[in-house]
């Protein structure tokens, strides 16, 4: 069994920055995602990284401007979201699976409950 917390979102405004944290508790050796969810939209994948976090994929939507990492030790993953977008503005949820690469939601098999991202123009 897997927990996810997520934390670090907020209102920002566009062209800012934020940086979001997934803490993972029990096992902890996972494949790691960011996926997120604007309202009337379906969920979005955002960036996903491998065991060692030397391997990451992005949407084309936020290549460039969005980094993902982890810091295996503190059983964490981060997101930062440099000069974000009002359509950036959604939920943000990490995932936890076992598929190196995944980009669909259904390849992941645990969920944090999610972080508002809200970006201002």
């Amino acid at each position: 069994q897997v927990q996810l917390v997520e934390s670090g979102g907020g209102l920002v405004q566009a062209g800012g920055s934020l940086k979001l944290s997934c803490a993972a508790s029990g096992r902890t050796i996972w494949i790691m995602g960011w996926f997120r969810q604007a309202p009337g939209k379906e969920r979005e994948f955002v960036a996903t990284i491998d065991w060692t976090g030397s391997t990451t994929l992005y949407a084309d939507s936020v290549k460039g401007r969005f980094t993902m990492s982890r810091d295996n030790p503190q059983n964490t993953v981060y997101l930062v979201m440099n000069s974000v977008r009002p359509d950036d503005t959604s939920v943000y949820y990490c995932a936890a699976g076992s598929l190196i690469g995944a980009q669909n939601g259904n390849e992941y098999d645990y969920w944090g409950q999610g972080t508002q991202v809200t970006v201002s123009s």
